[in-house]
């Protein structure tokens, strides 16, 4: 087995059992390894540190498989690791509120550049990593088998591959995925688009923080910014609110989000169907907020859900003067006693970054405002203790004075 040496002292980070290893540590490559393969990791001395995917395209040039030098990388291997995800999730009883969820999520799996979700009774697989990418073949044949489903979809399309060196890939993997898969959740019905919807087609994170919003929103008029498919408007409405305005740049997912809004709408009662409180604007959410305030426009609740604006912490300070606009304006635009639940999925702003965004932005817009619950991922995304670098998504719920 080809081995990689590390320089002196750069052993730090695996011996806390974080699963990277940067470029910049690798002293020097013993043997051939081609991208994906798996190599030892060794110590200036010589000692086994762990057992890694091979990646020579990327900054991040070893994934950690194993820590245990005893512990080969094969099949076994695999079954194992993903029965053991598979274990968490019933463990974890998720299955009881909802029959899509994410099964496998990477390095805190475990399984490094690896995520798989479930969708009904589909399963949707991102291979974002040349280790992930090298098992392929034997990953999509123990997911059928582990899971018991015929059905999986690739979505390798992330921009990640691109620093692993590998070109985007999407495509049925095995059985005759569906284009549309329709999903409960909470009780709720929506239809997710997995061969071209964001991510794997669904944002599975927020799960508990749309049953949440569900529970905030009665009574109120809510405004769901970069709202994609409707998921936070739908929940929105569950929970009886006055009235939802749902706003994203795309027409393409304004239509689906109304689709899921008339797919959750009673068809008669003695209240208004959900459709007819429901309206959508499509449009770049910065400029419609600006044109809102100068419209003297406010809202009960304000959901800031946006793309990710810095991917790594190297475009961090780009991404906060975004966060910050959007929250400045959103405070501006909530009445007294409105509710902000913000968000950043950005992996380069930590929470502690993303709380003092947010309260600069209420003290550029002259307001006072409190924190009143700290939101995170569905727990179905878990975060190994040893990689933090899992803790992407944060959100807070705040209430202006």
């Amino acid at each position: 087995m080809a081995s990689l040496l590390l320089k002196p002292g750069r052993e730090k980070s695996l011996l806390r059992r974080h699963p990277w290893i940067f470029s910049g540590a690798v002293d020097c490559v013993d043997g051939n390894p081609a991208a994906g393969e798996t190599v030892d990791l060794l110590s200036e001395k010589g000692d086994f540190l762990a057992r890694a995917a091979y990646s020579p395209a990327s900054q991040i040039r070893a994934r950690v498989w194993t820590f245990d030098p005893s512990e080969s990388v094969d099949e076994s291997f695999f079954r194992k690791r993903i029965h053991a995800s598979l274990v968490t999730r019933h463990t974890l009883n998720v299955a009881r509120d909802t029959d899509a969820l994410r099964l496998i999520h990477a390095e805190s799996d475990g399984l490094p550049g690896l995520i798989v979700d479930r969708y009904a009774n589909t399963l949707v697989a991102q291979f974002l990593a040349a280790g992930a990418e090298f098992w392929r073949e034997t990953i999509a044949d123990l997911l059928l088998e582990l899971t018991g489903l015929q059905n999986l979809y690739e979505r390798s399309d992330a921009d990640v591959r691109e620093l692993e060196g590998l070109s985007p890939r999407t495509g049925k993997l095995r059985g005759n995925p569906p284009h549309v898969s329709r999903i409960t959740e909470y009780g709720l019905q929506f239809n997710v688009d997995i061969q071209r919807g964001h991510k794997t087609g669904f944002y599975l994170d927020q799960r508990e923080n749309r049953l949440k919003v569900r529970g905030l929103a009665e009574g109120r008029d809510v405004l769901d910014c970069f709202c994609y498919t409707g998921s936070f408007t739908v929940n929105a409405l569950a929970g009886g609110a006055k009235s939802v305005l749902s706003i994203d740049s795309s027409a393409e997912v304004l239509s689906l989000c109304r689709e899921n809004v008339a797919l959750n709408s009673p068809p008669s009662s003695l209240h208004a169907p959900r459709s007819t409180l429901h309206t959508t604007l499509e449009g770049d959410v910065f400029h419609l907020l600006r044109l809102f305030r100068d419209e003297g426009r406010s809202f009960d609740m304000i959901i800031l859900d946006p793309p990710k604006f810095a991917p790594t912490a190297a475009q961090a300070e780009k991404a906060a003067r975004g966060y910050k606009d959007i929250n400045l304006l959103a405070f501006r635009l909530l009445r007294p006693g409105g509710l902000l639940a913000t968000f950043s999925c950005s992996g380069g702003i930590d929470a502690a970054l993303f709380q003092k965004i947010v309260a600069s932005a209420a003290l550029d817009a002259g307001v006072e405002a409190q924190i009143v619950e700290h939101l995170s991922q569905a727990p179905d995304h878990p975060v190994a203790l040893t990689f933090p670098e899992g803790a992407y998504l944060k959100g807070l719920v705040c209430v202006k004075s």
